[in-house]
């Protein structure tokens, strides 16, 4: 067994965990039209830190992934018009993937609302979560439009 095996989970892995699982919960509402206090309770109950389908779901800090959820969607009024405007010119939010659509949604509401963590650690994040899901153009997508976001909101860029 080795040292990494022995160690325990890190609260940024409890983050990361929590922003994976809010986007999939994002996306899950984005298909299935389920409400924001009924995926909470169903990730918090039967998803985080669980086993699922034979895959486990890793341990998520619970509020961090609380928030994500019902921030993106108490202000997807807003967050949806910024994440359109970074869109290239002949793209419109509605033809976005729906797990790109959660992906930056979540990103932008972390940009917009949590000062306390660097743009740089948002920004790769939320890219490496498109990595999971996507192997193509999509990473690079996520990455420019949270970007120029983060441009706008914070006047910096992840680099």
């Amino acid at each position: 067994m080795s040292t990494e095996d022995k160690q325990p989970v890190k609260t940024a892995n409890q983050r990361g965990a929590a922003r994976l699982a809010a986007v999939q919960a994002l996306y899950q509402m984005d298909i299935g039209g389920t409400g924001v206090l009924e995926v909470v309770s169903e990730y918090e109950t039967h998803r985080l830190g669980q086993e699922v389908d034979g895959d486990t779901y890793l341990k998520a800090d619970a509020s961090w992934f609380r928030s994500i959820v019902a921030g993106v969607v108490r202000d997807q009024k807003a967050i949806d018009p910024m994440i359109a405007k970074a869109l290239q010119d002949d793209w419109a939010l509605s033809r976005i993937d729906s797990t790109v659509r959660a992906i930056l949604r979540a990103g932008t509401f972390e940009l917009l609302e949590r000062k306390d963590v660097p743009v740089p650690v948002i920004v790769t994040e939320y890219v490496e979560i498109a990595r999971a899901f996507f192997e193509d153009e999509e990473p690079k997508l996520v990455n420019a439009v949270l970007d120029r976001i983060a441009k706008q909101v914070r006047g910096i860029t992840k680099k």
